[in-house]
């Protein structure tokens, strides 16, 4: 009788690790599902939930080479991880505490989970990339996005569920009980990182020292590929104002529409789901062709605003989703797994740190923008998002070449 293989040590830390993103996950993609349709009920405007959305994401990203540079300079991989979790799982719950017009204090509470994820991003994403270099860095980045991504279907589910059960109160009152009762995922989050922890309390042990210290510097092959990230970012339509449009399209105006505020989490849940097979199906790309996946999963995705705000149809709103789906799924594993084959170890989380800051300032720039558009002028909003995505292209195709002449 033959004997079964075993699963490796690195794999088995990615599986483990993979469960804390599920839970985490589950947490604040939850709490993102309803996010853009809250604020609004509580008082929010177009531009308003755009510029918080875009702010949090220049927070919650250009910190991160800060925190990156930290996090090379004292190797305290584990307590940075810790650290932002923390923050990042208790803010979405404390959104419950907001008042009927409290808007302002539930766009603080977002900029501060925001804030927990630039501080846990860069150490995470580090730790992760130890393991993934002896499974294969787009098959491990995969695997953990795919566990990532049921975490964010289950979370929107979670929800829905319970907006079914509570049929008493207003809106506000049941979006608000949603919140509160995130606060479950939440803490097991946090149960499952202590447990990695004391499983695996020296995770960079993973991949062997290299010969010598190979300082990080923005090569030639890197800033274009910075560049390419900037211009898929700047279009790449925050869900916020997505949700928002649903709510005013689909669910606001009379006509039995098939949404309702009870089942509009099922939507975003629709699409982590197909994040979720994205990521692996383009992971596993990478692996064998490299910036080439990168740029099929762009050319695929590029297109939701068309369906999403350029058609008035439930089945067109459906594919965007999807299309968007595909966009973040993408994004979540292959532009990790890039960044783990081209910055040397040593300084590995400043490169994640450079990377994540040019992401989100640049998708701050574009959410504010295309906020403002989506009450001025919706077809200008629509090709702006389209173009600028696709000119991401040139530059990964660039890449590619570069990255093969230094190779």
């Amino acid at each position: 009788m033959k004997s079964r293989k075993k699963i490796s040590t690195a794999m088995t830390f990615i599986l483990l690790f993979g469960v804390v993103s599920l839970f985490s996950d589950m947490t604040h993609e939850g709490a993102d599902s309803i996010r853009g349709a809250y604020l609004s009920i509580i008082g929010a405007s177009a531009g308003t939930i755009g510029f918080i959305s875009g702010l949090g994401e220049l927070i919650g990203y250009s910190l991160r080479y800060v925190f990156g540079r930290i996090c090379d300079k004292t190797r305290e991989y584990w307590r940075m991880t810790i650290l932002g979790y923390v923050l990042d799982v208790i803010c979405v719950p404390a959104l419950a505490l907001v008042g009927e017009h409290g808007w302002i204090a539930a766009c603080v509470l977002l900029v501060f989970q925001r804030l927990g994820k630039s501080i846990k991003k860069p150490a995470k994403d580090t730790i992760m990339s130890f393991a993934a270099t002896q499974e294969g860095v787009g098959k491990s980045f995969g695997i953990q996005e795919v566990l990532d991504q049921i975490g964010a279907f289950l979370g929107p589910v979670f929800l829905y569920a319970i907006l079914l059960s509570k049929t008493t109160g207003t809106t506000f009152e049941r979006y608000s009980f949603c919140f509160a009762m995130l606060l479950i995922p939440g803490l097991l989050t946090l149960f499952f990182l202590i447990l990695t922890k004391w499983k695996f309390p020296n995770p960079d042990q993973f991949e062997p020292e290299p010969k010598k210290y190979i300082p990080f510097h923005m090569q030639k092959h890197f800033r274009f590929y910075i560049a390419g990230i900037g211009f898929f970012a700047f279009g790449f339509i925050d869900y916020a104002i997505i949700a928002m449009h649903v709510v005013r399209t689909y669910i606001e105006p009379a006509g039995g529409s098939l949404l309702t505020q009870e089942n509009l989490p099922l939507l975003y849940a629709l699409a982590m789901l197909v994040d979720a097979v994205a990521a692996l199906f383009f992971g596993l790309l990478y692996d064998k062709k490299g910036m080439k996946a990168l740029v099929f999963s762009t050319l695929l995705s590029a297109p939701f605003a068309v369906f999403i705000f350029g058609a008035h149809s439930f089945a067109a709103l459906l594919l965007g989703v999807m299309l968007w789906g595909v966009g973040m799924g993408a994004q979540e594993s292959i532009l990790k797994a890039v960044v783990a084959r081209m910055v040397p170890k040593a300084s590995r989380a400043t490169g994640y740190g450079v990377f994540e800051c040019s992401f989100g300032i640049f998708w701050f720039l574009g959410s504010w923008l295309l906020g403002l558009l989506y009450d001025w002028n919706l077809t200008l909003m629509i090709a702006v998002s389209v173009l600028t995505q696709m000119a991401a292209v040139p530059f990964y195709l660039k890449v590619d070449r570069e990255f093969r002449r230094s190779a």
